[in-house]
């Protein structure tokens, strides 16, 4: 590691080939945390190239604990985190909605690191059980449309860096790397980036794959569709800019999509939300992300997923989703 370190300061990048050396290192413990809270920060103070990326993504897949959901057609909606924004789980609800809606979710997720309350953080609070246990998995997603896959069980490499990550409390490279390492390779992804930059390696690499993806980012900052101005998006074969009028909807503001202070808070407001009680902007913000996971899925338009979504949400489908996963976790 001295030597990768004395190179990355001097400004040098790594292949993709030092880059999947080096987590695969991390993975099996063999640098101390000193050296990895250093390796961390040189990628704070200067961006990641392409083949870093791909050898930091093919490590963590080649070290995973596979999840074999392979009779089902599966979509992921995760965003990287990172963008300081402290909305409330927006993403985590609209999986549950698409759920609802009758398609198969396959939610990767993790701890909050920086920011307040991740998507396991509410998960936990709400009684869901983490498991590596493919059997019970799958009968989440057979019973519930839904299974929570948490990231740390799934990835030993993130064991090792887990409680560096929190201590350093900013996002790290690992953001941009969850979204891309779902153990159970789904064949759909909606993937929010907090950067222009991040949407662009994002789909370089994913052009490399089979995997069907939209890829999200608003300009004004947020890793999701916030409605709170135009979001660029990136999928297989075109690009363009989504705007609230494409669902019918309203500019929102920032103050509309907050998130609460705790992890009781967001648990709260949640389930607010997931119960058909949450306000107008927060049922709209939730369902134009679920519009565009039903759009990647089937092609539609967004305000025919957008539609689709809404029905899920306020007729109490999505929160059966909920109801069904946590009895399973009993």
């Amino acid at each position: 590691m001295k030597t990768i370190l004395n190179r990355l300061i001097n400004h040098e990048i790594l292949t993709q080939e030092e880059a999947r050396e080096v987590l695969i290192n991390i993975s099996y413990g063999n640098y101390n945390e000193s050296q990895i809270a250093s390796f961390l920060t040189v990628y704070m103070m200067r961006s990641i190239t392409i083949e870093e990326l791909q050898g930091f993504r093919a490590a963590l897949l080649e070290r995973c604990i596979r999840v074999d959901f392979s009779s089902h057609n599966t979509i992921d909606l995760c965003g990287t985190g990172g963008d300081g924004k402290n909305t409330f789980n927006i993403s985590t609800l609209s999986a549950f909605v698409v759920a609802g809606a009758g398609f198969k979710v396959a939610k990767h997720g993790n701890y909050g690191v920086s920011s307040i309350s991740g998507s396991s953080n509410v998960m936990e609070n709400l009684g869901i059980k983490f498991t590596t246990n493919n059997d019970h998995l799958n009968r989440c997603v057979d019973q519930a449309g839904i299974a929570i896959l948490h990231a740390p069980l799934f990835h030993p490499a993130m064991k090792n860096v887990g409680k560096i990550r929190k201590d350093l409390a900013v996002k790290t490279f690992f953001n941009m790397l969850g979204p891309m390492v779902n153990p159970s390779f789904p064949q759909n992804q909606l993937v929010g980036v907090f950067n222009l930059e991040l949407a662009r390696m994002y789909a370089y690499l994913y052009q490399n794959t089979n995997i069907n993806f939209s890829i999200l980012h608003s300009l004004d900052g947020y890793d999701e569709i916030a409605l709170t101005g135009p979001t660029k998006m990136i999928k297989n074969n075109q690009e363009g800019f989504i705007n609230p009028t494409d669902f019918g909807l309203s500019l929102l503001s920032a103050k509309d999509i907050e998130g609460g202070e705790t992890v009781e808070q967001s648990t709260h407001l949640f389930t607010q939300i997931i119960a058909g009680n949450g306000t107008e902007a927060q049922n709209n913000v939730v369902c134009a992300n679920a519009a565009m996971a039903i759009a990647t899925i089937t092609n539609c338009s967004p305000t025919e997923g957008f539609a689709q979504a809404k029905e899920s949400l306020l007729s109490g489908k999505a929160q059966k989703a909920l109801t069904k996963l946590q009895y399973l976790s009993k």
